[in-house]
């Protein structure tokens, strides 16, 4: 293994550097030529990885490595206390799409307190997710309508979107809420569903009238 030798040291010690475009270029050096030695790293620096794009490429060179050396050791970084480092282990797991990981996305990751955290999770459960457990996920998903801001907001319809025709009940159940946060994002994802091409900014404004006038989805 000498050309793996030879590259992947210099890689290794280029993802300590402090010029974003020397650590992006490290990243990309260790996807390139993949070395299962790289892999705790690779992780390592995904949980204090300040920089957007190097974060996003060090995500992509795990998923250049076999996924039976990165989901596990992915997998315990779900349990670490730095919010960054299960945002970026859920972000790498939903791209390696390994249904392995799946027990592993708990009701805590999916209601975590951090939003990013949160909305990583409710990608990977999207993409996950095993056929049959979709109804009892929209039900977990649905306890987080109405939570955070335009972004979150946005994540949030996307994974129930994804999840089909099992959220339209739930998403029916959800417009009558006491909450009229949590009625405006169900009334908004239902527009969503119907009508993508609207946007989201459109669905949020009629779900908006909508609650004001003090209907419901079904009846506007």
């Amino acid at each position: 293994m000498p050309k793996q030798d030879t590259n992947t040291m210099p890689a290794l010690q280029g993802l300590e550097d402090s010029r974003s475009s020397v650590r992006l270029q490290a990243a990309l050096a260790l996807g390139t030529t993949p070395d299962p030695r790289a892999v705790d790293t690779l992780i390592e620096r995904c949980a204090i990885e300040p920089d957007f794009y190097v974060r996003d490429m060090l995500t992509w060179a795990l998923t250049r490595h076999p996924a039976s050396t990165t989901v596990p050791k992915l997998v315990d970084e779900l349990s670490s206390e730095r919010a960054q480092a299960r945002s970026q282990a859920l972000h790498t797991l939903s791209k390696i799409g390994d249904r392995r990981a799946w027990p592993a996305i708990t009701q805590a990751l999916l209601t975590d307190a951090d939003d990013e955290v949160a909305r990583s999770a409710w990608r990977a459960a999207v993409v996950l997710v095993p056929e049959g457990e979709q109804p009892a996920l929209a039900g977990v998903l649905a306890t987080q309508l109405g939570r955070g801001e335009r972004e979150t907001h946005l994540s949030l319809s996307r994974a129930l979107i994804a999840l089909g025709e099992v959220v339209m009940p739930i998403l029916s159940a959800a417009m009558t809420d006491p909450d009229p946060r949590v009625r405006r994002h169900a009334i908004a994802t239902e527009r969503l569903s119907h009508d993508p091409d609207a946007g989201f900014e459109f669905a949020i404004e009629e779900a908006k009238r909508i609650v004001a006038l003090g209907t419901t989805g079904q009846e506007a």
